[in-house]
């Protein structure tokens, strides 16, 4: 019996491996930012094996590659780089990569909600979302005059308006924006 569970077992761990390509490509792709870390290991090789930080400028080092660009990038994107960047040593390298811990998409809720404060998240939210996250807005909230405070690459910042009355109707949907990383929602 114990032999036909481990034939199961492997007929569908192969299956599986198969199978991941096609989920990859189902799943929206997270895109690395700094503070991720992640955990890379090379089979057969436990001197290749450790994990790593995406550091402030969006880089990662790893040895025999070097620095690889990571921020801004999926987890198979920077896969790929790490095997080209092993081909030169290692003839077809079998390499993972897994994310550890996600820290780089924080968002921050302030203002006359429940539970103000920073939110790192796995994957972004929208307005409606964040102030759910925070415990919803209190009693003396103004929540038809919410601004969505958000930095641009070069330092100046944009106000963004979203009118929660308006929304909670089913009006002007569109102004639940999907946050993103380093967004202030504040509530007046």
């Amino acid at each position: 019996m114990n032999r036909l569970y481990s034939k199961i077992f492997s007929v569908s761990f192969i299956l599986f491996i198969l199978a991941l390509p096609a989920i990859a490509d189902q799943t929206p792709s997270f895109r690395l930012g700094p503070g991720d870390v992640l955990e890379i290991s090379v089979w057969k090789d436990p001197d290749l094996t450790r994990q790593v930080i995406v550091q402030p400028d969006g880089y990662i080092s790893f040895p025999l590659v070097g620095q690889i660009k990571a921020g801004g990038r999926t987890i198979l994107e920077v896969h790929s780089d790490i095997v080209n960047g092993l081909k030169e040593y290692i003839p077809s390298p079998t390499v993972s990569v897994l994310p550890v811990k996600i820290e780089s998409y924080k968002i921050y809720v302030v203002g006359k909600v429940n539970k103000p404060g920073i939110f790192v998240l796995p994957n972004p939210v929208s307005v409606v979302q964040a102030i759910s996250l925070a415990g919803g807005t209190n009693p003396f909230a103004s929540e038809g005059n919410i601004l969505i405070l958000r930095q641009g690459p070069d330092g100046s910042s944009t106000a963004i308006e979203f009118d929660y009355d308006d929304v909670a109707e089913g009006k002007h949907m569109e102004q639940n924006i999907i946050l993103k990383s380093g967004d202030v929602v504040i509530i007046p």
